[in-house]
């Protein structure tokens, strides 16, 4: 084996994700030490106010985050194990979603809904994929939506979920007209739970405001933020296209899966570039997707023995961002 194919090994490897690991959290312990405030755009939920953070201690809340960030990416590993929705044997789509997310710091140092969102996906990936071709799924379908719906009462960022598990359970084959009737009743069951006790009332609801990220372009942090976001969202949807003309030569259950998660991606640059509440309750998921997505490429093309120079120019991208991030203070 070549030094080259060597390097390309180590980046699939569990070496790199460990390295990945500490990465993420030195970032947030050097983020906590330098007093870096976490970026807070605003949102709101149907019923309930959303003041920006989960937790409202600093070290414990930063923990939580951290750990939960961590047990997002393992989930999608076993997730892996199981389904083999990246066929190779790598555990690069971890290691990329720890460096994406240690690009920016702010966000590492409160646990906040875009790490829920993130994490909800995660799990709900597990019924979705076990249910490929299952016409008796409206266990999970109901469940799924009714987290969604449960979720979008804090912030209206989990209704974009909506549109993503719809065509992915289409894509799984198992929409017919008995899911339908599932996933209405899950997404009004939690707002049935909720009037009905009266934990809120009618006179609660809030409309969502649409609000352009370009409408709060007015600091240096935010503008990193879009920044990496958008560069982000880029190198996913073209990694995406080039994986597709491999992807779609797969057996049907490996295509379908890895088409859900391609969907997922593009909801999510969607709704982040709509912002219509807060950027960053979507780029954790958005970071995971992508992830996916440079793993598929590293192991689709092995025929290209420098394909290790695009993790090394992420891995520099991700640092340099940081780092910038953390000079803003």
């Amino acid at each position: 084996m070549t030094t080259r194919e060597h390097i390309n090994e180590y980046f699939n490897g569990r070496p790199f994700v460990l390295l990945s690991a500490l990465i993420l959290v030195a970032m947030t312990f050097i983020a906590l030490s330098m007093g870096v405030k976490p970026i807070q755009i605003g949102g709101a939920g149907i019923f309930f106010p959303f003041k920006g953070l989960l937790m409202d201690n600093g070290p414990l809340s930063a923990a939580v985050n951290v750990l939960c960030l961590l047990t997002t990416g393992f989930i999608m590993l076993a997730l892996n194990k199981v389904f083999n929705y990246v066929r190779s044997v790598t555990h690069l789509f971890v290691s990329v979603f720890f460096l994406l997310q240690a690009a920016n710091p702010a966000a590492l140092l409160s646990f906040n809904l875009g790490t829920l969102l993130c994490l909800v996906t995660a799990v709900s990936l597990w019924p979705m994929f076990a249910s490929f071709q299952d016409r008796h799924a409206q266990r999970s379908i109901f469940l799924i939506f009714a987290m969604v719906a449960a979720g979008s009462m804090f912030h209206y960022g989990f209704l974009a979920l909506i549109p993503a598990f719809l065509l992915g359970f289409m894509n799984m084959r198992v929409f017919n007209l008995k899911g339908f009737f599932a996933m209405l009743i899950g997404l009004v069951t939690p707002f049935w739970i909720v009037l009905g006790l009266g934990i809120a009332k009618p006179d609660d609801f809030v409309m969502p405001q649409i609000n352009g990220i370009w409408t709060m372009i007015n600091q240096p942090q935010v503008n990193l933020l879009v920044t990496l976001g958008c560069a982000t969202a880029v190198l996913g949807i073209v990694l995406a296209t080039m994986n597709l003309f491999t992807i779609m030569n797969y057996r049907m259950q490996t295509r379908v899966y890895n088409i859900v998660l391609i969907i997922i991606l593009v909801v999510m640059t969607i709704a982040m570039c709509l912002n219509y509440l807060d950027m960053t309750v979507y780029m954790p998921l958005l970071n995971l997707m992508v992830a996916v997505q440079v793993a598929q490429a590293h192991t689709l093309h092995t025929t290209n023995s420098r394909r290790y120079l695009l993790m090394l120019l992420l891995v520099a991208a991700c640092l340099a961002f940081a780092v910038t991030n953390l000079m803003m203070t």
